[in-house]
């Protein structure tokens, strides 16, 4: 299939950031920033991973996975954020928005998956941790990987080739910095209820359904800590799932304010200000949260560290 609309609309143009002229130097500093640490960050996470031994387990075999996504996830709209700052153009072609889109919705919903295994990976490791190397075999890890990128790739796919389908209007703007799906369907100047529906239902279900594993692992690892007073393990499960839970918080709740409870399709500056925030901060965090709160890659990273200088 062919990535052309039915229009003559060759290129959408991306009304970016509410920046002042004169302040686009600070904020491309400050995002090239936020980018290079979100990528050497988790590609840091990733390394101590696969060098450590002893970080050979189920968490952080999903939490390798969870930092290459958003690595991903970040590089699929801060490089083109970058480069229409940094040129003033905010053009984008017709296929290249396309294909930002499908990868941005493919890694949109991995995070979701991902997310969601971690915290059914903190249940079974608090709520039954005699039977964790049971429940939490190394085939079951690989086929909740696998699966999530299965989907993943299939729920981008299916909202791409309908939306290649659609024509578009005149008024190409998008008001946003990435070409995002919501936008680009109210310029279309087809009947967009098919894709409406696909977005309500096959969508919705596979953002409720991991959001609903998230909050039953959670009520249950609450409920369990309750019923055995002890402050030492209590502290040990609210370290490790603590930083989680902020992750989980921030991403869902900013997704939440830009396709829930948005007053209008037109971006206002609260929109845009959500969507930096799970676009790049939230990507930006993880390498702090999860190395900084865990006593276990921290140990990793002063091996690393000391190896490092020794064969200097």
């Amino acid at each position: 299939m062919r990535w052309e609309n039915q229009t003559n609309v060759s290129e959408f143009f991306l009304l970016g950031l509410p920046i002042q002229p004169e302040q686009q130097g600070m904020f491309f500093a400050l995002f090239l920033g936020m980018y290079l640490t979100t990528v050497l960050g988790n590609l840091l996470i990733i390394l101590l991973i696969r060098l450590d031994s002893r970080l050979h387990t189920p968490m952080y075999f999903f939490l390798s996975h969870l930092a290459f996504s958003d690595i991903s996830f970040s590089t699929v709209t801060v490089p083109k954020l970058l480069t229409n700052m940094l040129n003033q153009q905010q053009s984008i072609p017709y296929v290249g928005c396309i294909s930002q889109m499908y990868f941005f919705i493919v890694f949109v919903c991995l995070d979701n998956f991902f997310l969601a295994v971690m915290a059914y990976d903190r249940y079974v490791a608090v709520c039954q941790p005699l039977h964790y190397t049971i429940f939490m075999r190394q085939e079951l890890c690989v086929s909740l990987v696998a699966g999530s990128w299965f989907l993943s790739c299939i729920h981008g796919l299916l909202h791409t080739l309908l939306l290649v389908q659609l024509s578009f209007c005149a008024e190409s703007i998008i008001p946003y910095f990435f070409c995002d799906l919501t936008a680009l369907l109210k310029m279309s100047c087809s009947d967009i209820s098919l894709n409406e529906l696909v977005i309500f239902t096959e969508g919705g279900t596979l953002f409720i359904l991991p959001l609903s594993t998230i909050l039953g692992s959670y009520i249950r690892i609450g409920t369990t800590i309750l019923k055995v007073p002890s402050t030492k393990k209590f502290y040990k499960t609210f370290s490790t799932c603590g930083s989680h839970l902020f992750v989980v918080f921030l991403y869902y709740g900013t997704l939440a304010g830009v396709y829930f409870f948005s007053s209008s399709w037109c971006s206002n500056d609260k929109d845009i200000i959500a969507s930096v925030i799970y676009t790049v901060v939230t990507p930006v965090l993880n390498p702090f949260i999860y190395s900084l709160r865990n006593k276990d890659i921290k140990q990793a990273l002063e091996i690393f560290v000391n190896r490092a200088i020794f064969f200097k």
